[in-house]
């Protein structure tokens, strides 16, 4: 039996569905720029079973990348958090190292540098559209583009109200409105985290703004970025998100540390750009 190469690290991004994530082919793309021998998959990993998948993980795993519905789920299992993490109650990336597990969350970092390609960089009033993970990291990503304001379109009391307490460490005005209220919002912009086949039907007299960041990517348009795109509207695809928040997470899993600095980053994220055909608009 051969015996396994020593410089190959494993990674994968995990949740549940997960076969139309996009994560294998950003970081394949990363780590062929980088020269590295690295293999970064995706594991079907359903809520109850991450548990289990940590205790199977041997000294080759470098990194985990976490999707619905294992950001929550993930906390008690972390040895160190990052700030983000503990603000939001919510982790997306996983660094496993002699340290225990590390956690820290790149989809604030994916929201504000993908709004941010659009030459959105600053708003006062935020639509945030659902209560669940990524909308506590919606939240954030608003507080540091400069909202003042931001209204809560959801479903779940608790949810909104954990918002809320978010918006009260931060600083930030929050409103809120049950699905069904009819309730008309103008904002600087709006952010959907709900899944892409999830569109509550009073919602489209509710959404109104500048600009869409419309999280969900597959299947795409979904009925809300279609709509905006009729009347001309600033759309952001989670895809676009996706792109900011892994080249934070290669950052990560290659250095060691949030925000340090790749090699050849600019070719890096070109490469990154390309495998999803994303292209900077000019």
């Amino acid at each position: 039996m051969r015996a396994a190469d020593p410089g190959v690290r494993r990674l994968a991004v995990l949740g549940s569905p997960i076969e139309h994530s996009r994560s294998p082919d950003l970081h394949r793309a990363a780590y062929g720029v980088l020269d590295l021998p690295w293999d970064y998959g995706r594991r079907e990993v359903p809520s109850g079973a991450l548990a289990v998948f940590f205790g199977g993980l041997d000294a080759s795993w470098r990194g985990l990348s976490l999707t619905m519905p294992l950001k929550r789920e993930v906390l008690p299992m972390l040895a160190a958090r990052s700030e983000l993490v503990e603000i939001s109650g919510s982790a997306n990336t996983v660094l496993l190292g002699p340290d225990g597990p590390q956690g820290f969350n790149t989809d604030v970092t994916g929201i504000v540098g993908a709004l941010g390609d659009h030459g959105v960089s600053d708003v006062d009033t935020v639509h945030v559209i659902g209560t669940g993970n990524t909308a506590a990291s919606a939240f954030l990503a608003a507080s540091r583009l400069g909202a003042s304001r931001v209204l809560i379109s959801g479903r779940s009391l608790d949810g909104i109200a954990a918002l809320e307490r978010l918006g009260d460490r931060l600083g930030v005005h929050t409103e809120w409105r049950l699905y069904g209220s009819h309730v008309p919002v103008r904002s600087d912009l709006v952010i959907n985290t709900l899944p892409g086949d999830v569109d509550p039907e009073d919602v489209p007299d509710a959404d109104l703004g500048e600009v869409l960041m419309e999280v969900p990517y597959d299947p795409w348009p979904t009925p809300r970025a279609a709509r905006w795109v009729e009347r001309d509207g600033t759309v952001v695809s989670g895809l676009e998100m996706l792109l900011h928040q892994a080249i934070a997470q290669v950052r990560i899993f290659t250095t060691g540390e949030e925000g340090g600095e790749l090699d050849h980053e600019d070719a890096v994220i070109e490469a990154m750009r390309e495998s999803v055909g994303l292209k900077l608009e000019d």
